[in-house]
């Protein structure tokens, strides 16, 4: 008799016990719901950033964060409020006065924080073409995406709060400093299942 060491998103195994075949339960509603439905953010820790639009420079800053925002079809007001809450409290940065790394965050520093809407941050491959039908329709998603820039400059500095331009073809030009790469998704009570309270 062979024990088997199977990883649980494997959608379904064959396996061999006296010579007969046993199809075990099909796990792909269980993968299915393991796909994240929430609020994505990608935030870049950087010496400098900024946004080109038909050959304009139309947002910049310099040392800070770069965000790049994906909102989710399902996403709501909490988790608008979760993304904006944990960017700007994140401790990316070094506290120069008693050089302790990972210590201070984007407001301790007075740095800058450009956002820009990212809606290929909810990209799924179908063969080798990818499918973006899980982001917020753009009618839906510009405004709320409005909102979220309005969070943030209400919680931090509105002069310290750049965005690009939704919807545009847009180049993003950064320096990341370190480099430093984190992604961040929402998780509020309405989505978490396991009812366990986020620490702030």
């Amino acid at each position: 008799m062979h024990s088997v060491s199977i990883s649980p998103y494997f959608a379904s195994i064959f396996c061999t016990k006296n010579k007969q075949k046993f199809l075990l339960p099909s796990l792909n509603k269980h993968h299915r719901n393991l796909q994240i439905r929430a609020m994505r953010a990608v935030v870049q820790r950087v010496a400098s950033a900024s946004v080109e639009v038909d050959g304009r420079i139309v947002s910049e800053i310099g040392p800070g964060l770069l965000v790049l925002v994906g909102i989710h079809d399902s996403d709501t007001e909490s988790d608008a409020d979760y993304i904006c809450r944990k960017v700007l409290n994140m401790r990316l940065f070094t506290n120069e006065s008693t050089g302790k790394g990972w210590d201070q965050n984007v407001m301790q520093r007075n740095y800058g924080v450009l956002l820009v809407s990212q809606f290929t941050l909810y990209g799924i491959l179908k063969g080798n073409k990818p499918d973006f039908h899980v982001a917020m329709p753009p009618q839906t998603a510009k405004p709320f995406y409005e909102s979220i820039v309005d969070k943030f400059r209400k919680a931090y500095k509105p002069d310290a709060v750049k965005d690009g331009v939704f919807g545009a073809m847009m180049k993003v030009s950064l320096v990341n400093d370190g480099p430093v790469t984190m992604q961040l998704d929402s998780s509020q009570p309405s989505k978490n299942t396991t009812g366990v309270a986020e620490e702030s």
